[in-house]
């Protein structure tokens, strides 16, 4: 492939699919940041139509609403469930909570799809019941992994696609970031590997595929003050092929003020015929900064090839996992993301939990057998 061609082949991998419709009614549960400053942000960006609105404060709601032109605006989730023109659910709440609106949602006959927030559940069992109420319903129910729609793991997807990398060899996530933990975190043990963590366990099934084993370690963060199992999180995902994946979490990144902080993420995938690396943007929001990815490989030799764009993780892919879900729906097809594929995202968190606690490597089938 030309040198130019493929440049622009990966420039276009981060582009979202978009549906034939953009006037999908969407009802909107939960109002907090990733609503407000990313979901809506993305679909007012794209077209699309968020119709309704709720969550726990009617004030934060109504603001919302006025700040996106949302027409309708509920007290309550299952009045906004009963309304028969909303034909996809957008979920932001604790996941704890989600599949109780999952199984109203799917009672009703007017709703089309269901977006689901990560993690879907905080636990197997409970997700996959959300799998079983999709596909008895016909709701296509999808999950807002929404590292899968960053624009430097979409166009590394596509770089691996095309095996300019050859075999994958070694692949690590070096994070050294601060998320911002919401309050409802305080009231669960496991706080990273779902919380954050999660995002990098997806992405790497998303790249390769399901791992055959897992091994992770961890230990609490002294900056964070409420009580937690897993603050800095080292996780390890071992392949049929040899392929090692690995992620170093890091939510302290160094010590408070006066100390500077160095705060990034960085990745990289070593293969047999090249080697790509980049960094992801996330960590200056609310600066926009896009992600970035170089490579090298046999095919061009000599040289580093960098494929750019403008856009970043947030907001702008949080509209990919909505526009995947609507695409899907218009299709008859499964959601990219769908719920039940993320049923081995959470066996795979619940296998770094389970090598944590009992301090040895686990195989992703003995977790997924037992649930």
């Amino acid at each position: 492939m030309e040198q130019q061609t493929l440049l622009a082949s990966l420039e276009q991998a981060t582009l979202p699919p978009l549906p034939a419709r953009r006037d999908w009614r969407i009802g909107c549960v939960g109002a907090g940041f990733i609503m407000r400053d990313c979901q809506l942000a993305a679909y007012r960006d794209l077209g699309f139509q968020a119709h309704a609105i709720t969550s726990l404060s009617q004030q934060e709601s109504e603001a919302v609403a006025a700040q996106y032109a949302i027409p309708h605006v509920y007290g309550h989730w299952r009045d906004l469930l009963a309304d028969g023109a909303v034909e996809v659910l957008d979920i932001a709440i604790p996941p704890h909570e989600q599949l109780a609106v999952v199984r109203e949602a799917c009672r009703q006959g007017h709703i089309r799809g269901i977006l689901c927030q990560k993690p879907l559940s905080m636990s197997l069992a409970d997700a996959r019941e959300i799998v079983c109420l999709g596909k008895e319903s016909g709701v296509a129910i999808a999950v807002n992994s929404n590292m899968r729609y960053d624009q430097s793991m979409r166009a590394l997807h596509r770089l691996l696609s095309l095996g300019l990398l050859g075999e994958p060899v070694l692949a690590s996530i070096d994070m050294r970031a601060i998320p911002h933990w919401q309050a409802f975190l305080r009231q669960y043990d496991r706080l990273e590997l779902y919380g954050m963590g999660i995002h990098h366990t997806d992405v790497f099934r998303y790249l390769f595929g399901d791992p055959q084993t897992v091994t992770a370690v961890c230990r609490t963060d002294p900056r964070t003050r409420f009580a937690h199992t897993d603050g800095i999180t080292q996780h390890m995902y071992q392949y049929a092929s040899g392929l090692l994946a690995t992620a170093l979490d890091d939510v302290w990144a160094g010590p408070d003020e006066p100390c500077e902080k160095d705060t990034r993420i960085q990745w990289r995938v070593e293969g047999t015929l090249g080697l790509a690396k980049g960094t992801i943007g996330w960590p200056r929001y609310p600066v926009h900064a896009p992600s970035t990815l170089t490579f090298t490989c046999t095919a061009y030799p000599h040289q580093w090839l960098t494929p750019t764009w403008g856009t970043a993780w947030f907001p702008d892919a949080f509209g990919g996992t909505m526009s995947s879900l609507l695409c899907a729906i218009e299709s008859s097809a499964p959601p990219e993301i769908s719920a039940e594929d993320n049923l081995a995202t959470i066996g795979c968190v619940e296998a770094c939990y389970r090598s944590i606690a009992q301090k040895r490597t686990v195989a992703l089938a003995e977790v997924l057998a037992d649930a």
